[in-house]
C-alpha cells in the first residue's frame, strides 16, 4: 500500500531554497519577468491615476504586482504578501507574519511617467521581522542586483531581451561588494529634498558631495560601490526598502535606523522612520 506524501510546509521550502540561493535566482527571474512587462508601457504615453495618498499609480505597477503575486504563489504558496497596490487598495495587514513578502512592482512611478531611467522592481524575502533575501531590477536598463545564499554575498547582471519570444538571461552574474569609504565620500539623495537640505545630509553622513536620484537604485549603487551613503529623513513605505537592504547588506554594507539600530519590518502600517543606508 502507498500513501501520498505530505506537502512540504511553506517555510521548509522558503529555508530549503533560501540556504541553497534558488530562491533568490527564482525572485531575479520573476523580477526581470516584470521588468520585461513594464517597459511597453515606459514611454508610451500611458494613463496615470493619483491614489488616496497622492502618489501616482499606472497600469504598469498593476499588472506588474498581478504578475510577481501570480509567480511568488505558484513558486512558494501560502506565504503572506504586502504588495503595494494592493495595500493601496485593500489595505495593510493589521500585522506581519513570521516570513512575508514585501513587494513593490515599480518604485520610482512619478520617475516612470516622466520618462526617466531610474525606476525599479523590488520583491524581497522577510523572516522575524528582517530582509534574508531580495532582488532589484532596473527595467530602463536592463540590470538586476540580487541576494544569494546566506553570507553568499550579492551579484549584478545585465539581463537579456525576449528573442523569438523565449527570454534570454544575458550576462552571467557578477559580484558585486561595497567600496571602503573614501576620504571625500559621495552621497546619494531622494529629488524630493532640496539643495540645502542634500548638503547638510550629505556632510552629516562625511560625504562631501551628492547626486540625486529616484527609487531604491540607490541601494545598489552603493552596494556595486559607486557611492557611500544613502540618508533618509522624509517617510517611506517598507516595500521601498526591503529589497535595497537585502541586496546592500549582502554587499557588506548597513541600513540604520535613526536609533543607530538595523532597519527592521513589519512596523506599524508598514512605514519606515528616519534611515541611512552606507557602504564601507
Amino acid at each position: 500500500m502507498t500513501t501520498a506524501s505530505s506537502p512540504v510546509p511553506f517555510h521548509a521550502a522558503l529555508e530549503r531554497d533560501l540556504k541553497s540561493g534558488a530562491l533568490a535566482l527564482t525572485l531575479a527571474k520573476i523580477a526581470e519577468e516584470a521588468a520585461r512587462l513594464i517597459l511597453p508601457y515606459w514611454r508610451a504615453g500611458t494613463a496615470v491615476e493619483t491614489k488616496s495618498d497622492d502618489s501616482p499609480v499606472t497600469q504598469a505597477d498593476r499588472a506588474a504586482e498581478a504578475l510577481i503575486l501570480e509567480r511568488l504563489a505558484a513558486a512558494y504558496p501560502g506565504v503572506q504578501t504586502v504588495a503595494e497596490e494592493a495595500v493601496s487598495e485593500s489595505g495593510a495587514p493589521a500585522s506581519a507574519e513570521d516570513w512575508f513578502w514585501l513587494i513593490d512592482p515599480l518604485d520610482g512611478t512619478r520617475g516612470f511617467v516622466r520618462g526617466g531611467e531610474a525606476f525599479t522592481v523590488n520583491i524581497a524575502l522577510m523572516h522575524a521581522g528582517y530582509p534574508v533575501a531580495g532582488v532589484v531590477t532596473a527595467p530602463a536598463t536592463s540590470t538586476t542586483w540580487r541576494t544569494d545564499k546566506p553570507e553568499g554575498g550579492a551579484f549584478r547582471r545585465q539581463f537579456g531581451a525576449l528573442q523569438a519570444g523565449e527570454a534570454h538571461a544575458g550576462e552571467d552574474w557578477r559580484p558585486i561588494r561595497v567600496r571602503d569609504r573614501p576620504q571625500e565620500g559621495l552621497a546619494l539623495l531622494s529629488h524630493s529634498v532640496t539643495d540645502e537640505e542634500a548638503v547638510r545630509l550629505a556632510a552629516r553622513h562625511g560625504c562631501t558631495r551628492w547626486q540625486g536620484t529616484d527609487s531604491s537604485l540607490k541601494f545598489c549603487l552603493i552596494a556595486e560601490g559607486r557611492f557611500d551613503a544613502y540618508p533618509r529623513t522624509g517617510p517611506t513605505s517598507e516595500w521601498d526598502t526591503a529589497a535595497g537592504q537585502a541586496v546592500l547588506e549582502a554587499a557588506g554594507g548597513r541600513v540604520l535606523a535613526d536609533d543607530g539600530q538595523r532597519l527592521s519590518y513589519g512596523k506599524p502600517r508598514f512605514l519606515n522612520g528616519a534611515f541611512v543606508a552606507m557602504g564601507g
